[in-house]
């Protein structure tokens, strides 16, 4: 997890140090440490095993990002990304609990999130008492995205992208905030000369992956909604609804 804007890598520990504010008669905060227990235990229950993990504050602990990378038994790791699940919550009111699918693509070390599932729609008075039973159903749809994102990933690894739909789609791009126009020449320098060979194909896959090359570094809320942007954006290429 690369971060910036004053946000900071922190081990798992840490969660508890965060003081989690006192709640109101309809405003019932989520801890960071609990939150992330609950997860972790429903993927337990669920089959998923836990490989790598991140975790990061900001805004004086009040926010909370994680990203834990998750595989199952016997899924090969031979495909050149992998699983991960992006984790959130806030203890200021800008965003409720929620879970993200997405993939890690093991050569450049990239991340792009797609599906966002909320645990709460926001902190109520009966959310702390459902966690358990919230966080239980919203794991429940990981299996299911998983399999949508590989497919996906299959189907942008075959399809070829010539140098003027490449250039058509980074416009595009913009147009649907997938990146910023400031962005526009370091995606076009990483399509036409890719730091990593595994990219050098013109296909969908490796424009999908100049694109998040250029994502390191942002903030982990604005990863989340640009690569989801980019998802779509890419799948009305292949003709995925």
């Amino acid at each position: 997890m690369l971060l910036h804007c004053g946000a900071e890598l922190v081990p798992r520990k840490g969660l508890a140090a965060v003081k989690t504010p006192k709640g109101t008669s309809s405003w019932y905060p989520l801890p960071h440490g609990d939150l992330l227990g609950e997860v972790l235990g429903q993927l337990d229950s669920a089959g998923f095993r836990l490989i790598g993990e991140s975790h990061a504050l900001n805004h004086e602990g009040h926010r909370y990002f994680g990203v834990l990378e998750v595989s199952l038994e016997g899924r090969s790791n031979d495909a050149g990304y992998g699983w991960v699940v992006g984790l959130r919550n806030s203890h200021d009111k800008v965003f409720p609990a929620g879970l993200v699918a997405g993939t890690r693509t093991m050569v450049c070390d990239n991340s792009a999130f797609s599906g966002e599932v909320r645990i709460s729609r926001k902190h109520t008075k009966n959310a702390w008492r459902d966690l358990r039973h919230l966080t239980a159903r919203a794991v429940g749809q990981l299996g299911e995205r998983f399999m949508t994102l590989d497919a996906r990933i299959e189907a942008y690894r075959g399809e070829p992208m010539p140098d003027w739909a490449a250039h058509d789609m980074v416009i595009r791009a913009t147009d649907c905030r997938a990146i910023t126009p400031s962005q526009i020449p370091s995606v076009l320098g990483e399509w036409r000369e890719p730091q990593h060979e595994d990219f050098r194909p013109r296909t969908l896959w490796s424009l999908f992956n100049a694109f998040t090359e250029v994502y390191k570094g942002q903030n982990p809320a604005a990863t989340v909604k640009r690569s989801q942007a980019l998802h779509g954006l890419c799948d009305a290429v292949v003709g995925i609804n």
